[in-house]
């Protein structure tokens, strides 16, 4: 089996995500590298792991390189893939710098692992919400197309980093000592006992960043710009888990049973969906998908009112399927391509 020099940058959530995920899944590695701003050491599931202090010349020899940072101008992607390229190096990156970049794929392997042929030098992750989003919409999109969408995220604190969960804590634990909480740091608003819709920042049309990013990346990943997609995106009092109330108009008909059968068979899908007790139905929540794998459907009923109406609940570890899980398994794929 070939082995792949591989380079992790960011040690953030994601970034320990990415190492955990990479350890777990035996991925081949030859040598690995851990970069960040600062050198130091760092202690994940009792595994030491050395960071070195990134720069252009650290991607020598690198075949693999996923990037877990920040952002923007400021963050390594957009300062350091170019470099990583250059020697040689498959960028694969977490952030939103490349996502709807032309030429660049946006892939998620278990609804257009074709696209990951047509990289040159770099394919981007999606963002975490828009991950679980499609992964379990598009196999009835393939049976039966999608005309519209209607989606409304309930999105941890971990989704806005590590600052966002202590703060969560910290906010917590102040409430219930004394029933108030300090000022709002890491996220725009009060998080501990609450519920707020903004997730990014407001822009064009009166829709957050992250809103957008549902709508365009979805759009971008099925190839399909036709698809009238619409989306709120709350953040929500969780430490780790993003939950959707999805809803559907599909351009044929399908049955909530069928939609079930169809998911069931699915990659990577996990339904969650049946009889429970005397009325009752068993249902994703956010805390049985933490640290999972598959991402978790259920709830699926149609619309009494509307003839092609169709409801799904859907619920991912952010963390894992949602970044670093998939972000490896587009190294996989790309490797399993190339061998």
């Amino acid at each position: 089996m070939k082995r792949y020099n591989v380079a992790v940058v960011g040690v953030g959530a994601v970034g320990e995500e990415m190492l955990r995920v990479l350890r777990q899944r035996n991925f081949p590695i030859n040598e690995l590298r851990v970069f960040a701003r600062s050198a130091r050491e760092i202690i994940v599931d009792n595994q030491k792991y050395s960071v070195r202090k990134i720069k252009p010349e650290g991607f020598q020899g690198v075949d693999i390189a996923l990037f877990a940072g920040t952002e923007g101008e400021k963050g390594a992607a957009v300062t350091y893939a170019p470099a990583a390229v250059k020697r040689g190096a498959l960028v694969i990156d977490n952030g939103a710098d490349f996502r709807l970049k032309k030429g660049v794929p946006l892939v998620v392997p278990e609804v257009n692992p074709q696209d990951a042929k047509r990289h040159k030098g770099i394919i981007a992750n999606p963002n975490c919400s828009t991950i679980q989003l499609v992964a379990a919409c598009a196999p009835i999109y393939k049976a039966v197309g999608i005309k519209r969408m209607v989606v409304s995220t309930y999105q941890a604190a971990s989704g806005a980093g590590r600052a966002a969960v202590d703060e969560l804590i910290r906010q917590s634990r102040e409430f219930l000592a004394n029933g108030a909480v300090g000022e709002a740091r890491a996220l725009p608003a009060r998080i501990a006992f609450n519920v707020f819709p903004q997730i990014g920042s407001f822009g064009e049309a009166g829709y957050t960043t992250e809103e957008w990013k549902t709508v365009r990346e979805t759009q971008k990943i099925l190839h399909d710009k036709k698809i009238k997609i619409t989306s709120t995106t709350a953040r929500v009092p969780v430490v780790t888990g993003h939950s959707q109330a999805v809803y559907l108009e599909t351009a044929r008909k399908i049955s909530a049973a069928k939609a079930r059968e169809l998911l069931r068979k699915a990659k990577g899908i996990k339904v969650v969906d049946r009889a429970k007790g005397k009325g009752g139905r068993t249902y994703p929540q956010a805390i049985d998908a933490a640290g999972r794998d598959e991402v978790l459907v259920g709830r699926l009923r149609q619309d009494p009112f509307v003839k092609n109406g169709l409801w799904l609940w859907v619920a991912a570890d952010n963390l894992r399927k949602g970044a670093a899980l998939n972000a490896v398994q587009i190294a996989e794929l790309v490797c399993a391509i190339s061998s």
